[in-house]
């Protein structure tokens, strides 16, 4: 956490009945402050994948609901996935009732990739849900394993084994 000296103090203006409701929800999350709720609300605003640059390299989810029902769609939605392989840390498959999946994609990379397999999985007839959340790769991390993958023309074949989790059951 930051230093005092590091932080910058500035006054905000509610209405009444908002901050009353800002109270209440810290109050709900556990917040010892408005402060630290506010610190924290502004990140995940900023962690919008909209307010993000597309070339930006991130991790997180995309998380679906879908109708397995609908005539090939499972089986599109694999294919999609199985195209954006490289970006896919492992997902979970879960039914919720007699028609509808619930799927949890875990994805690292380029967010313009991401988004774009967001919105080919979204626009699919039968996907009742889907949402792309992100946070920033640790840059460190990031400098750290570039070492080993420079300019490698073979992304996925570089000397260290990847594992990816594919978890699916059966419909």
């Amino acid at each position: 956490m930051a230093d005092k000296e590091d932080l910058t103090r500035f006054g905000v203006a509610f209405p009444t009945p908002l901050i009353e409701q800002f109270d209440q929800y810290i109050e709900e999350q556990g917040y010892k402050n408005r402060s630290e709720a506010f610190r924290d609300l502004v990140r995940k605003t900023l962690l919008q994948p909209s307010a993000l640059q597309s070339d930006q390299d991130v991790a997180g989810t995309i998380v679906m609901v879908y109708d397995h029902h609908i005539s090939d769609l499972p089986i599109r939605l694999m294919e999609l996935q199985h195209e954006a392989h490289h970006d896919i840390i492992s997902n979970m498959h879960v039914h919720l009732n007699h028609d509808q999946c619930l799927e949890v994609i875990a994805v690292r990379g380029n967010l313009g990739r991401l988004r774009h397999l967001h919105q080919q999985i979204q626009v699919q007839k039968g996907v009742l849900y889907a949402e792309l959340s992100v946070t920033y790769v640790d840059e460190l991390n990031k400098l750290a394993h570039a070492h080993n993958h420079g300019q490698d023309p073979n992304p996925g074949q570089h000397g260290h084994n990847h594992n990816h989790h594919h978890n699916r059951s059966a419909d």
